[in-house]
């Protein structure tokens, strides 16, 4: 992940910058020595994440309440940070059937960046504001910038764009007391400490930050109505692997056999929420359909209604 364009001085000061004693003979040790070090550093990735979950929570709640409101998740980073938030952009749409436009990734120096090394572009704070404009950035939309340093002009920019904007700003970084938490509405700061390879935040920092781009993603997903318990419930069965899992998702769901998922399934028009509802509530599959509709596609509150 490249780093801002900071002094010698400044980048040392930085905890993703630091030089981590545990490593500090790593090329000297043999190679199950060399890995037994990286896994006890991993570990201790979980552990950073968890100090900041009231955080992770809140933000999913108010992103949540963007999209409810028509309004869309935005992530946006370079290098490393930038296209992690793409790739949990990106399986949004065949993981819970969302829109494509629903969650965006965007990335310094756009798509091309995600396989080649785009270092400039990150150094310019105007091009993170452009990025959100090109997107028609609006006030009912979230910001979720990502930055290990937590100074990467390119997000620090995006971020007030989005401010100026009235969008909902989260800033997630691995560096205490960062420049980008200090702006953001909601920050997330998971401090893993010093990389195995000095300043190589590909390791242990971007791996905190995909657990919590997972956690917000997967978090407003459910909120959003996507699950039922832990079944994905908004599956749209374009073709046969799909069919297959939504009769098995209606059989787990209902504790119907094979045929009677199928068949309930076909009474429902192929909808997975609308046939679990009609059969766990009793209702025919309009009510079901009706109940889901008032209450957000939330299938749980959708059954409370109607077994009141």
């Amino acid at each position: 992940m490249a780093g801002d364009q900071l002094s010698t001085t400044s980048l040392g000061a930085l905890s993703t910058e630091q030089r981590n004693p545990a490593s500090a003979t790593i090329d000297a040790v043999s190679t199950r020595d060399m890995v037994e070090i990286m896994n006890a550093e991993d570990a201790k990735v979980a552990g950073a994440v968890a100090i900041e979950l009231p955080a992770i929570a809140e933000a999913i709640d108010a992103i949540t309440d963007r999209l409810r409101n028509g309004g869309r998740l935005i992530y946006l980073g370079a290098g490393t940070s930038g296209r992690l938030g793409v790739l949990d952009a990106s399986e949004a749409p065949p993981t819970y059937s969302t829109d494509p436009g629903l969650i965006i990734g965007l990335i310094a120096g756009g798509d091309h960046a995600l396989r080649h090394s785009v270092e400039d572009v990150e150094d310019h704070a105007s091009e993170g504001a452009k990025a959100l404009r090109d997107i028609s950035l609006t006030a009912q939309d979230a910001v979720v910038g990502i930055a290990a340093s937590g100074r990467t002009p390119y997000v620090l920019g995006a971020i007030d764009y989005a401010r100026e904007t009235g969008a909902l700003t989260i800033g997630l970084s691995n560096s205490a007391n960062s420049q980008l938490a200090a702006v953001v509405d909601i920050a997330i700061t998971p401090l893993p400490g010093p990389e195995i390879v000095t300043g190589s935040t590909r390791m242990k920092a971007g791996t905190a930050q995909k657990l919590v781009l997972n956690m917000l993603s997967t978090g407003v997903m459910i909120r959003m109505g996507k699950t039922f318990g832990n079944l994905m419930v908004d599956v749209r069965a374009s073709n046969a692997k799909l069919q297959v899992r939504a009769v098995r998702i209606v059989r787990e769901a209902t504790g119907l056999d094979e045929a009677e998922a199928t068949a309930l399934l076909d009474t429902a028009g192929g909808e997975i929420k609308t046939a679990i509802v009609s059969h766990l509530a009793g209702v025919e599959p309009l009510l079901a359909r009706e109940a889901l509709k008032k209450h957000d596609g939330v299938v749980r509150r959708a059954l409370d209604e109607l077994s009141a």
